[in-house]
């Protein structure tokens, strides 16, 4: 067990299933969330899909880290509804939706909501409670 993380696994109904962990706002979180993001693909049979799943929550979870304080949410959804998808959503407590930019090519950072948009089949962001979630879906196969 990851000792930056607490993880919940769960039934969301009778197919479909979930795993989410809270990170505390410290660099320490973007290799942490890419692990088990990775591990628990693994653990699913979902390994085709693990690496690009582990790059696109770094790329949040950096985002998460950057403008926001507080915990970091990762969750994984495999939802009995959608065959085929993955969901995954990035939370955090700044309630201020992420905007794409085009980075100049000297810049060095800026990238990551382009990256989450061409490599996944959609993706958006929703507001809650307290802040707001990030989320991307993937094609898996059934």
């Amino acid at each position: 067990m990851n000792p930056l993380a607490w993880e919940v696994i769960g039934v969301i109904d009778t197919e479909g299933a979930y795993a989410e962990w809270t990170f505390p706002a410290d660099p320490g979180a973007v290799r942490a969330a890419r692990g088990v993001v990775r591990d628990r693909l693994c653990g699913w049979g979902l390994g085709c899909v693990s690496d690009m799943a582990a790059l696109l929550v770094s790329e949040l979870v950096t985002n998460s880290l950057r403008h926001a304080t507080g915990p970091i949410g990762v969750r994984l959804v495999r939802p009995a509804r959608l065959r085929g998808v993955l969901v995954v959503e990035v939370s955090d407590p700044l309630p201020d939706p992420p905007r794409e930019r085009v980075p100049r090519p000297e810049d060095e950072s800026g990238r990551g909501l382009q990256l989450v948009a061409s490599s996944s089949r959609r993706w958006g962001t929703r507001p809650g409670d307290t802040g707001k979630t990030v989320w991307f879906e993937l094609a898996v196969p059934e």
